[in-house]
């Protein structure tokens, strides 16, 4: 929209320098401040001076809801938060192994359906509809072998269920 002649008449009005400047709508929400979904205050408000560009793969990383209505802001945009966990997603996916690849669990080859980085967990499926909760800790990367593994104590415990 072209503004021009609205300055014109203002600067005729007020006999002043007037400058008008388009206001993002991303700056609009972080100017105003607010409470964001979450109960804390918005993140482009109290965590940041500049505003960090957000993708959706930020937030296919961080295995969210794709759904535009959880994982938008108030200003329309994807949550700057997002942005923010991202990088500590990036680091602690290195701990666990790939979604999809197969775990050798006792004589049961298992498939990784799940990882929930927050609570330490994976989620694997075998034949016969067995599925398998583990703790992160249950899991480590065999550098010889160049894979994941179960360790033995779990193996055990997973094959007494």
């Amino acid at each position: 929209m072209d503004f021009r002649e609205l300055v014109k008449d203002l600067v005729s009005i007020f006999k002043i320098r007037i400058e008008l400047r388009q206001v993002g709508v991303r700056d609009e929400s972080r100017v105003l401040g607010g409470l964001a979904v979450c109960g804390r205050d918005y993140c482009c408000h109290s965590m940041t001076d500049t505003l960090n560009p957000v993708s959706i793969k930020m937030a296919k990383e961080q295995n969210l809801s794709l759904n535009s209505m959880k994982i938008s802001g108030p200003c329309g945009r994807l949550l700057c938060c997002l942005s923010y966990e991202y990088d500590f997603y990036n680091e602690e996916k290195q701990n666990y192994p790939p979604r999809g690849s197969r775990l050798k669990v006792g004589s049961d080859l298992m498939k990784v359906t799940e990882v929930n980085i927050l609570s330490k967990q994976i989620t694997l499926s075998g034949s016969e509809g067995r599925v398998a909760n583990l703790p992160q800790a249950a899991l480590f990367f065999n550098d010889h072998a160049n894979r994941w593994e179960v360790k033995r104590e779990y193996v055990t415990e997973f094959l007494s269920n």
